[in-house]
C-alpha cells in the first residue's frame, strides 16, 4: 500500500544516508577557506527533440532552461551517439560507446564492443573527480548495467512490482560502485513515471512510492536535496541529473497536459514551419546553410488525419513531460542560489539523442514494459490509437511524424545518425566561468568531450590505470575554451557513429552517413548544408572513399567489430 507521506521520509533518508567525505562541515559562502574549484552539474534529458525547448524555437514553456541559455551558451552542433545507454556510457567514461562495452543495448552479446555494461577498461567522471576531492551524486536513469531477463510470466510480474526477484543487476555495476557517493534512481531504462521499476536508493530497492509520486519530480527533488547537503561541505561537488523525460511511455500530470491541449492543433507540418522560423529568429540556425528539410511523410495530410485528436493529445503529453522537467530545473536553480553555490557552478544540459519515433504500443508487454500496474489494472498499448495517452494505464509514444517535428529542422530521429538523431540541444551556464553569454556556437563538440571538460575545471587527471585495470585513453577534449569564445579552439578532428548499422563520420565540415547497412553512403558538406538536404556522394566519389576508409579504421579501433552474430547481415 502506498503511503502519501513516504516521499518526504524517503528524501530525508536519502539526504542523511551517506555521510559527507569531509568530516568538517562548512557553508561555502561563510567559509574563508572554501574550495574555489567549481561545482559541476550535468543534466541529461531523454529523447528530447532539437527544437523542443523554448530557447530553441519550441512552443513548450521552459523558462528555467531559457534562463540558462540567455545567460550562458547554446550550441547547434553538439553530438550524442543516437541512443540512450550508448550515450550514457560515452558521457560517463569519455569513450565511444563500443570502447566502453555498450555498442548496442544492455545485454551481453559476447563481443568486446557489445558486453552490455561498463567494462574494466573504463573509468567514470565520478571516479576521477571523487579521487580529486569532489563530492559526487547522481539521480535518475543509470542504464549502463546488464539487464537480466526472466521467464516471461515471472518477468512481467517483476516489472509490475507484483513479485520480487532480487537485485536488478550486479550491484558492483551500480552507480555507488562507479564513483558516486549518493544515488537515487532507476537501474534499467524505460519506466512507468507513476511507479518506476528498478528504483533504488544507493543499492537498496525502493519498494513503494507515495500516491502523488511522479518520477520527474522525484529526480528533481532528490537533486535539490543533494545540493542542500553538498553545500555544507567546503569541497566542490559533481552532480549528474539523468532524467527519463520525455522518453515514452507518454505519462504526465493531467493538469500540465491540459496546458498544451490546444497547442498542437495546427499539426505536424505547420508546427515544423513555425519552429524553423523561431530557430532562425533565436539565432540557432542561419538560413544560408540550414534549409528546413522536406516533410518526410508527403503522403500524409493533417486535415484528413483520422487520428487528429489522439495525435494532438500525444504531443501535449510530450510537452507536459518537458514542462515538468523544466520546473525541476527551476527548483534546482533556486536551491543553488539559496546556498550561495550558483555563481561557481558549471551546469551542462543536453539530451541523450533526438526525439523518438518508437511506438511501444506496437510491441505490447515485454522486456521493459509491464502489462499491468502494481494493483492489477491492465496497461493498454493502443495500436489503433483507441486509448488516449497520459495516464499510468496507457503506454505509447509520439510516433514518427511528431518525432520528425520535434527534431526540426532535421530529418530522422533517435537510433539514426543523421542530424535529427545525434544533434542535441545543448546549454552551458557558469556565471564565474567567463562564458561568452547569450551566444550560439557552431563548432562541433561531442558527448565524449564531457569527461575532459569536467576534469579540466575540476583539476582531475584522466588515469592510465585505475584499480589495477588499464584504462583506454579518451578521445575527448575539454570544450571550456569553446564555451569561452576562444576562436583558436580546435575540436576533435573526427567524430564517429555506429548504431545497429546506422553509420556516420564527420571530419571537418564533411559528413558521410548511411541510414543502415542496406543503404548507400550519403555525403554532405555541413558548412553549406547543415540540414543534410543535398547529397554530394555522386559529385565527390573520392571524398566518399576517403571517409569510408577512415570510418572503417575507426570502427576497428573502437570495437565495432566483430559484430555479434545477430547483427551480421544474413
Amino acid at each position: 500500500m502506498k503511503k502519501v507521506k513516504l516521499w518526504g521520509l524517503l528524501l530525508l533518508f536519502i539526504v542523511t544516508m551517506v555521510a559527507c567525505k569531509s568530516q568538517t562541515q562548512h557553508v561555502k559562502n561563510q567559509d574563508n577557506n572554501k574550495e574555489e574549484r567549481p561545482n559541476i552539474i550535468v543534466i541529461m534529458a531523454d529523447d528530447l527533440g532539437f527544437s523542443d525547448l523554448g530557447c530553441y524555437g519550441g512552443e513548450i514553456d521552459t523558462p528555467n532552461l531559457d534562463r540558462l541559455a540567455k545567460n550562458g551558451v547554446r550550441s547547434n552542433a553538439f553530438y550524442n551517439t543516437s541512443r540512450c545507454c550508448p550515450t550514457r556510457a560515452s558521457l560517463l567514461t569519455g569513450l565511444y560507446q563500443h570502447q566502453a562495452g555498450i555498442g548496442g543495448m544492455t545485454k551481453d552479446e559476447g563481443e568486446p564492443g557489445y558486453r552490455g555494461s561498463l567494462q574494466s577498461n573504463t573509468v567514470t567522471i565520478a571516479e576521477v573527480l571523487k579521487d580529486a576531492g569532489y563530492q559526487t551524486g547522481m539521480t535518475g536513469k543509470w542504464h549502463v548495467s546488464l539487464t537480466k531477463s526472466l521467464e516471461r510470466k515471472k518477468h512481467l510480474k517483476w516489472l509490475a512490482h507484483q513479485e520480487d526477484y532480487g537485485d536488478f543487476s550486479d550491484i558492483s555495476s551500480y552507480p555507488t560502485s562507479r564513483g558516486f557517493d549518493k544515488y537515487y534512481g532507476n537501474i534499467w531504462g524505460v519506466v512507468d513515471y507513476f511507479d518506476p521499476f528498478s528504483l533504488v536508493n544507493g543499492t537498496e530497492p525502493v519498494k513503494t512510492v507515495p500516491e502523488d509520486f511522479y518520477y520527474t519530480n522525484a529526480i528533481g527533488d532528490t537533486a535539490v536535496a543533494y545540493v542542500e547537503q553538498f553545500s555544507k561541505s567546503k569541497d566542490p561537488f559533481f552532480l549528474y541529473v539523468a532524467h527519463c523525460a520525455p522518453h515514452w511511455p507518454l505519462q504526465a500530470p493531467e493538469e500540465v497536459i491540459q496546458k498544451y491541449i490546444k497547442t498542437f492543433e495546427k499539426g505536424w507540418q505547420k508546427t515544423r514551419e513555425a519552429r524553423y522560423e523561431r530557430l532562425l529568429e533565436n539565432g540557432i540556425l542561419d538560413k544560408e546553410n540550414s534549409t528546413l528539410t522536406p516533410f518526410m511523410f508527403p503522403e500524409l495530410d493533417w486535415e484528413t488525419n483520422p487520428n487528429k485528436d489522439w495525435d494532438i493529445r500525444a504531443m501535449a503529453v510530450h510537452a507536459a513531460m518537458i514542462d515538468v522537467l523544466d520546473q525541476s530545473v527551476g527548483k534546482l536553480l533556486d536551491k543553488l542560489e539559496a546556498t550561495g553555490e550558483l555563481d561557481n557552478t558549471l551546469i551542462l544540459f543536453f539530451s541523450d539523442n533526438g526525439a523518438s519515433y518508437e511506438m511501444p504500443s506496437r510491441y505490447g508487454p515485454g522486456f521493459d514494459r509491464a502489462g499491468s500496474t502494481r494493483d492489477g489494472r491492465k496497461v493498454h498499448f493502443p495500436v489503433n490509437k483507441d486509448k488516449m495517452p497520459g495516464p499510468q494505464t496507457v503506454h505509447s509514444g509520439i510516433g514518427s511524424q511528431w518525432s520528425h517535428t520535434a527534431n526540426t529542422p532535421f530529418k530522422y530521429w533517435k537510433t539514426r545518425v543523421y542530424e535529427g538523431g545525434i544533434n542535441s540541444p545543448f546549454i552551458a551556464f557558469w556565471p564565474k566561468g567567463g562564458l561568452k553569454e547569450g551566444t550560439v556556437i557552431s563548432k562541433p563538440a561531442h558527448v565524449t568531450d564531457i569527461m575532459a571538460t569536467c576534469l579540466d575545471i575540476g583539476k582531475g587527471q584522466y588515469p592510465k590505470e585505475f584499480k589495477g585495470n588499464t584504462i583506454t585513453p579518451t578521445p575527448g577534449k575539454s570544450i571550456i575554451p569553446l564555451l569561452q569564445g576562444d576562436a583558436s579552439y580546435e575540436a576533435q578532428k573526427v567524430y564517429f557513429w555506429e548504431h545497429y548499422g546506422s553509420n556516420a563520420i564527420r571530419k571537418g565540415d564533411w559528413k558521410l552517413v548511411k541510414l543502415d547497412s542496406d543503404n548507400p553512403w550519403e555525403l554532405y558538406n555541413l558548412s553549406l548544408d547543415k540540414t543534410e538536404n543535398n547529397n554530394l556522394a555522386s559529385e565527390f566519389p573520392d571524398k566518399v572513399k576517403e571517409l569510408e576508409e577512415e570510418w572503417m579504421l575507426l570502427a576497428k579501433k573502437y570495437n565495432v567489430f566483430p559484430k555479434p552474430e545477430s547483427r551480421r547481415k544474413k
